[in-house]
């Protein structure tokens, strides 16, 4: 299983953003994690130096969204959504996408729920339960 550190996490997006930047050629996952980062222009300055992105991993800024984990959110929704898992995940997101009639806004919406599973999962100490995150989903798409 892969498990990056958050320095990895940290120079992988960056050197995504650096190699777009500069038109040379994307593996899969950093074609999508590129299309991400375009969505997000508010985090490019952030991507583009790597020694501050490092160097700031530590520092928590009330308000500040962390561009790394909202990335890698990002990533996660659309990896689980292409292999649909958890089983369910993809007309989930997809139902979003059309009630929300925006794709990215459907994954700010399932990143929520998706954050909750995983606080929830932590702070019990149990498996991370992949029903209750689609029954979120599935309960944002027919909410208005």
């Amino acid at each position: 299983m892969f498990n990056p550190s958050q320095a990895d996490v940290r120079r992988y997006f960056c050197a995504v953003y650096a190699k777009s930047r500069s038109g040379q050629p994307l593996e899969a996952l950093e074609t999508i994690a590129s299309l991400w980062i375009d969505e997000h222009p508010e985090y490019h300055a952030e991507l583009a130096d790597v020694d501050a992105a490092l160097a700031s991993m530590q520092q928590t800024q009330e308000g500040k969204t962390n561009a790394f984990l909202h990335l890698s959110m990002h990533v996660s929704i659309s990896e689980q959504c292409s292999i649909d898992q958890p089983r369910g995940i993809r007309q989930a997101v997809e139902l979003l996408t059309h009630r929300r009639d925006s794709l990215h806004d459907a994954h700010h919406e399932a990143m929520d729920c998706l954050g909750r599973m995983l606080w929830e999962s932590q702070r019990a100490a149990r498996a991370p339960d992949g029903e209750a995150y689609i029954a979120c989903v599935q309960r944002r798409a027919t909410q208005d």
